[in-house]
Parts: C-alpha cells; structure tokens; sequence
C-alpha cells in the first residue's frame, strides 16, 4: 500500500458548514515513507479523519482512494487485511479491554498478526517505562499509562501507514519522546508512514508535511 489519496472529502456533519482546511473538500495525497502532521481544534473532524481511512465510517461525500481503488468498492475481507496487514492505528479513545492486562491487551492483537515475539513486547513495554505494569489491568493504569500500551499494541503489526489520533495528549515531555522515538524507529524499519493528529501538543517527531485540518 503506497498512497491514501482524498478528493473532495466532506464529513456529512459539515455540509452547512463553512469550512477551511487543507484537507476537506482538497485533493491531498498521503504517500507512504513521509511523514503527516494533522493540526486542529476540537470537533474540526481529527478522529473522524482516521476512522474514515479504517473504514469505520462512510458518512462523507467525495472520494478517498488507496491505491487508486475508492474504498467504497472494498469489502469486508479488504477491510481486515488493511487494518491487519496496512494500516495500524493508535485510537484517541484507545479501545483498550479494562478487563485485561496491558499484555494480554497487545497480546491479543499479536496471535492474530504473528508479528512479533513475547521478548520484543516485553523490551517495548521496558522502552517505554512501563514494564512493571505489564501484568497490571488496564482499568488500574493511568490515561499516559494507557497510552504507551495502545502504541505497543499499534505495533504489533505490519504496517505502510500508521494512524497516532492524539497519541501524547496525557504524557510528560519525556515519555512523549519516548513514544515518538520507538514509533519512528519502526516505522523507518517498515518504511512506513506516520499520520500523527494533534490539538496543541504534536508527537516530537520530524515532518514532511503540516496540514491544518
């Protein structure tokens, strides 16, 4: 998967809305090995960027296109194999399992991906500071906390594009470096994209591209 192409996009929930934006209603192209960072205020459609990308949701006119293909054509296999094998994301709301460890919440993606062993995750898990709450149940952990082990999660899979929707909105300075430095390490490995949305406080990361949504 190389290129995610928009044409004329326009969530349905703006349609009377005035709107300024160097991604709604444009032609912009995002392709695979640069790098994106989304800025905009609350409500201005940045989780709603993502999940139209993942096929979540279809309320929008135009067009979004991968690889020359409009998704709307895509099926229901098309769709689990891009998010499986294309297109990662670590969510604003981080749909995280309360219930269950911070590993077994990776560790549930990764037996369906077989992406990586237990040694790697258990050397994220260290990375990023967090190794001794690898046992301790996500409704236990703080929101930061949380965080670090939704991008794990995120990486326990092959990716082209990888998603980060606010991925450092609860982190201090360092464990944000922390995060942007491993994300970046392994999307270069993948010669991945990173689509980063951020409200104020961008992943610490360097860009090609900065488009205000």
């Amino acid at each position: 998967m190389n290129k995610i192409e928009l044409r004329n996009v326009l969530p349905q929930v703006f349609e009377t809305t005035v709107v300024a934006s160097d991604i709604w209603k444009k032609s912009v192209c995002f392709e695979r090995g640069r790098h994106y960072l989304i800025e905009a205020d609350s409500g201005k459609g940045k989780s709603t960027f993502c999940s139209y990308i993942l096929g979540y949701r279809h309320d929008y006119s135009g067009n979004i296109l991968i690889d020359g293909k409009d998704v709307r054509q895509f099926h229901i296999s098309d769709w689990s194999q891009l998010r499986r094998n294309q297109v990662a994301c670590v969510f604003q709301e981080l749909r995280l399992f309360p219930e269950l460890t911070a590993y077994e919440n990776v560790d549930i993606k990764n037996r369906l991906t077989n992406h990586v062993s237990r040694k790697q995750v258990e050397a994220w898990f260290e990375r990023l500071g967090i190794a001794d709450k690898m046992m301790e149940k996500i409704g236990r952990m703080s929101f930061g906390q949380q965080q670090r082990v939704a991008l794990i999660r995120a990486l326990v899979q092959p990716f082209d594009f990888l998603l980060a929707d606010e991925p450092i909105s609860h982190l201090d300075d360092r464990n944000a470096q922390a995060m942007a430095s491993l994300l970046n390490e392994e999307a270069d490995r993948q010669g991945a994209s990173v689509i980063a949305t951020s409200i104020g406080k961008p992943l610490p990361m360097n860009y090609d591209f900065t488009l205000q949504l």
